[in-house]
């Protein structure tokens, strides 16, 4: 099956996700006897097990180990693998000759530890299947005389008994006579087992997750040496083994070199993606815009080939609109100073008709507030200016099991910068209590708390009035109809706006981010005409849409790709190794 595997290498490491996705392909295929033909003129494990049960017993007679315990028949019922011809399924305690716990934390302590002595091996100090020891996690040599029975010996194999289980290490020459430490086991094998093919084992997927799934402990994962005894294995013949450890070198030198190609690609391509966008952001009007974004266009396909990168798109396209690049301005249209002074005007017929309330005056917004120079008849202003009433908090009464009349939105509601009217819970509220919480058409809604990525961000409440409640953790704004609440909208998502929330937001560590009523109405915000502000949003909604698009047809092909994927994997891990021409059949497929 390996011809196969790499006829479609590129394809599925693409298609699977990564490299890293692809190595545990190659573990499973090799661990399960898919990744190397089978030879009949090897002698079959069943041999082998015979003479690791005649040493055992020698050494059991001559006092060497201990006497071990007989162990259950492999049930039926056990997951397992159809183990290719010449394979033997047994129990880990059948394979190996001893199986000893590393000493408990009760006799030894990190007091006794020192540097430079005989080093402790635990289980970080296993990485890849090789010892990689701390100096001052040692003891020194007077003192590891008394450990002596917790001595490693060349062709032992060190084992993680708790925390990320399978971690394992195989002890050289070099880390003969070093220790086997708190938290570890030591596994004694005959001299004939590939200590490499028992590494391939213990890295495989399929092996771990029995592991995991039979541990023991809350907080930590443990294992005991029942677990480990009782894990079945499938052990192919010697000769075999030796083939797999050798296919399996080859292919993860494979997925080395693919590794640093896709990583150098993938640099490529980022370098590509801010060159062109840091080009489009840096357009002075909306004819260099249009000039930038046809050549843009022209290279959609190649240079968006991620959903991260479509995103950084949409928030250039966002930052490029409220900086007044987006469309070309018009001296015909009224400037927005004069559109203040109606608002102010519209405020104060509302307070004096008893409608709304007067608000506290808030200070003009200073040069250090202004984060860019505005455009031709664009005024900086703060979102409290631009309100008929709020910003006010929300409320969250008693979720009821059942259906009610009332409608409470959740937080997930807001979270994508748009609505989601399937994001609320049924509540248990009075009709007065929810009068004073219902969703008028048009409201803006502002997360006052969530985590720093989400704090501050807003949505536009665009469906019928009456129909929902907002919760305590988002604020109500009900803006000035004499503005274009979309562009509001745009300005507190784009990089600008959330900038400022995530600057001023409040909360020690541990605790949720929030920005409180001052800080919401405090915002500063660029306001243009009110003409050019439709153009905008005009504007904005049609390229994000062609954006929406482009993440569509991406999203639909990776999905393609996965299927396809699943199908090449289920093709590799369930075809009969022996079957006649099953290489050329997958090959040909693939």
């Amino acid at each position: 099956m390996s011809a196969a595997l790499l006829d479609s290498f590129d394809l599925l490491a693409d298609r699977l996700g990564g490299v890293a996705k692809l190595r545990e392909l190659i573990l499973s295929l090799a661990v399960r006897g898919r990744l190397v033909p089978q030879d009949p003129n090897d002698e079959p494990a069943s041999e082998l097990l015979k003479r690791i049960r005649a040493e055992k017993d020698r050494l059991i007679k001559e006092g060497k180990i201990k006497q071990d315990k007989q162990l259950p028949e492999i049930r039926e019922d056990e997951p397992r693998h159809e183990w290719p011809e010449g394979w033997a399924c047994v129990r880990f305690g059948d394979y190996c000759h001893e199986v000893c716990t590393g000493p408990f934390g009760s006799i030894i302590h990190k007091e006794d530890y020192v540097s430079g002595g005989v080093p402790l091996i635990n289980p970080s100090h296993m990485v890849g299947g090789l010892i990689c020891p701390d100096p001052d996690v040692s003891l020194p040599h007077e003192k590891a005389k008394e450990f002596a029975a917790y001595a490693l010996s060349a062709g032992d194999i060190v084992l993680a008994r708790r925390g990320e289980v399978g971690r394992y290490a195989v002890v050289t020459a070099e880390e003969c006579g070093w220790l086997c430490g708190t938290g570890s086991f030591f596994v004694k094998f005959a001299r004939e087992p590939n200590r490499a093919f028992l590494g391939l084992l213990f890295s495989s997927s399929d092996l771990r997750a029995h592991l995991q799934g039979k541990s023991v402990g809350t907080t930590m994962v443990n294992l005991n040496q029942k677990i480990l005894l009782e894990m079945p294995l499938g052990i192919p013949p010697l000769a075999e083994q030796s083939r797999i450890v050798a296919k399996v070198e080859e292919l993860m030198a494979l997925c080395d070199r693919l590794e640093a190609e896709q990583g150098h690609a993938a640099r490529v391509q980022r370098h590509w993606v801010e060159a062109a966008l840091d080009q489009l952001a840096e357009s002075a009007d909306a004819d260099e815009f249009r000039r930038h974004w046809q050549h843009l266009a022209a290279h959609f396909d190649t240079l968006f080939t991620t959903p991260e990168s479509i995103d950084r798109l949409d928030a250039t396209l966002l930052q490029l609109a409220v900086r007044g690049k987006l469309v070309p301005q018009d001296p015909t249209d009224e400037p927005a100073s004069e559109l203040l002074k109606q608002i102010r005007g519209e405020r104060e017929r509302l307070i004096k008709e008893g409608k709304i309330k007067r608000d506290k005056p808030l200070p003009p917004v200073s040069e250090d507030e202004q984060v860019y120079m505005l455009p031709m008849g664009w005024e900086w202003t703060r979102l409290q200016d631009l309100a008929l009433a709020g910003p006010t908090n929300g409320f969250s009464p008693r979720p009821s099991p059942e259906e009610t009349d009332f409608r409470c939105l959740t937080l997930s509601a807001t979270t994508k910068g748009h609505l989601r009217p399937e994001c609320f819970k049924f509540v248990e509220v009075d009709e007065r209590t929810a009068q004073q919480f219902y969703l008028k058409q048009g409201d803006l809604l502002i997360q006052r708390g969530n985590s720093i990525d989400y704090v501050g961000i807003s949505a536009i409440y665009d469906l019928p009035s009456d129909r929902f409640i907002y919760p305590d953790l988002m604020m109500r704004i009900q803006l000035t109809p004499s503005v274009d609440s979309r562009f509001v909208h745009r300005w507190l998502n784009c990089t600008f706006g959330r900038t400022y929330f995530m600057k001023n937001a409040t909360g020690t560590q541990g605790t949720m981010p929030k920005v409180n009523q001052t800080t919401v109405a405090r915002t500063p915000v660029p306001l243009p005409p009110l003409a050019e502000q439709s153009r905008i949003v005009a504007q904005v909604e049609k390229l994000l849409s062609l954006t929406a698009s482009l993440k569509a047809r991406l999203t639909a092909a990776q999905t393609k790709q996965a299927h396809l994927a699943e199908a090449l994997v289920a093709e590799l891990t369930t075809a009969t190794p022996t079957a006649p021409n099953a290489e050329e059949r997958f090959a040909k497929r693939a």
